[in-house]
């Protein structure tokens, strides 16, 4: 007989048991299933909505069942369907049928609701963590990069020069956004539903504040329907681990190319790459390409849980059970790719030399020629028109601007003297970007030293939110 299987006649259908049960998956909630359950008896004795001497009997119950559980040799059955009908019956199993009483005054509906975002905080710290690490890996290669050159690109065309530095900051800033949406989020998360029951409270004098606070929860949900039948933090976690993912896949595709023959200008540490079974010589950037390829299944986890979310009646529907698989599944691919990328990075090893012959073989210094003539006194638009028939002198003729003579640059422009040579030199062009925010190398110390400082106060941010969440775990 089901637990709560009173007013049943006859068993559910075998076939039921095995479709509706969430056991296979929710049992990654066993901890904060337990957590939450300690916080919840404690507050039904300090009520005295239950003897204050079953409530320590309970507690020694679940202490005894996390072990179990931690340790591998407690039974977790599609029978009793998802994790927390589980822990009640291990929990009855052990201290008799007082164990029954733990689930005075809740519900499963605010019971799940409390399980995920236990874990959903919990998890946050990690993420930012790992997303500060692979911060510090990519301000690491800049700083040893402050004087690499190489071919920046748009339309995958070569356009400006760029300190390497300078690439590796943007992604700073990018995975800086990721680690502001997600610390951000924390306190959406970190509210208490308990107490809401199915959907419209309880007739018992429970004290919510008083789980919450246990619980280290910032307050509670405040309307007890909104905190059974909400999900929109899994949702905004779900979005805001697809723009990090993103972030990941755009600097996978740069490493995927960079590393390539054609390219050759990084060459990725040997542990962070594998070989063909058949083709002895290949060294392929496998990490790189599956975490491009894992971005696809994130993407696919936000769009299911936003369509199984749209057409549901408040409060809840069995539907929300959809609500895990996606969130935990973009929870280890994001904190699996993140673990990875981070020493991967520090690792990899930069040509310098490349990047730069690179750079000295096109025409990415175009614009600096055109903004020469501009400072002598030409209209930008006649010396765009000028510096292409200058660049289309050098395609007909096979050579590069650096390449011409005084000559030849006069027969375009008698406005273009000796120092051109200066002007055009790659280390020059870069250093002529001195703005902020640009590739400079002044510059690029300047975000260094923000990008540093901004670490610092998110390495203080995970010490306090890692006291909050894992106060519970000692």
């Amino acid at each position: 007989m089901k637990l709560w299987g009173g007013r049943f006649t006859k068993p559910t259908n075998e076939l039921v048991d095995e479709y509706t049960a969430s056991i296979s998956f929710d049992k990654k909630l066993a901890q904060y299933d337990i957590q939450g359950s300690l916080a919840h008896v404690e507050m039904l004795a300090k009520c005295e909505i239950i003897p204050s001497e079953d409530a320590e009997t309970i507690k020694k119950g679940l202490k005894v069942v996390a072990e179990k559980i931690k340790a591998g040799e407690a039974e977790l059955t599609e029978a009793n369907e998802d994790i927390h009908m589980n822990v009640e019956k291990l929990l009855i199993d052990e201290v008799g049928a007082v164990g029954g009483k733990l689930h005075t005054g809740r519900s499963r509906n605010d019971q799940v609701a409390l399980d995920m975002r236990l874990y959903l905080r919990d998890s946050l710290v990690t993420l930012v963590e790992l997303l500060k690490n692979l911060q510090e890996a990519l301000v690491k290669q800049a700083k040893a990069n402050l004087d690499t050159i190489l071919p920046g690109y748009t339309h995958l065309q070569r356009a400006q020069p760029v300190l390497f530095a300078h690439h590796m900051m943007a992604y700073v800033s990018m995975f800086e956004r990721d680690v502001e949406r997600l610390s951000d989020s924390f306190k959406r998360v970190n509210r208490s539903p308990l107490g809401a029951g199915a959907l419209a409270g309880t007739t018992f004098p429970i004290d919510r504040h008083y789980v919450a606070e246990k619980l280290n929860f910032d307050g509670v949900v405040e309307n007890s329907l909104d905190a059974v039948s909400d999900r929109d933090f899994v949702v905004e976690f779900l979005s805001n681990a697809s723009l990090t993912i993103m972030h990941l896949s755009r600097l996978s595709e740069e490493l995927v190319q960079w590393s390539s023959a054609e390219f050759n200008f990084v060459e990725l540490d040997d542990a962070f790459c594998t070989g063909s079974s058949m083709m002895p010589q290949k060294k392929n950037p496998d990490v790189a390409e599956l975490v491009r390829g894992k971005t696809g299944r994130v993407y696919g986890n936000l769009m299911g849980m936003l369509t199984t979310l749209k057409g549901l009646p408040i409060a809840y529907n069995k539907d929300m059970q959809e609500d895990k698989e996606g969130m935990f599944d973009t929870m280890e691919t994001l904190k699996g790719a993140l673990a990875l990328f981070a020493p991967m990075i520090e690792t990899m090893e930069v040509k310098k030399e490349n990047m730069y012959a690179a750079v000295a073989e096109d025409f990415s210094n175009a614009t600096d020629l055109a903004d020469y003539l501009v400072n002598k006194d030409l209209p930008f638009r006649e010396a765009h028109a000028v510096v292409g028939q200058v660049v289309l002198h050098c395609i007909q003729e096979n050579k590069y601007l650096l390449d011409l003579s005084l000559a030849d640059f006069q027969s375009f422009s008698e406005l273009i003297n000796e120092d051109i040579y200066d002007v055009l030199s790659p280390k020059s062009v870069v250093n002529a970007r001195n703005v902020v925010g640009g590739t400079a190398k002044n510059r690029v110390k300047d975000q260094i030293e923000q990008a540093e400082s901004r670490l610092t106060e998110a390495e203080a941010w995970i010490e306090i939110h890692e006291e909050k969440v894992n106060v519970l775990k000692k």
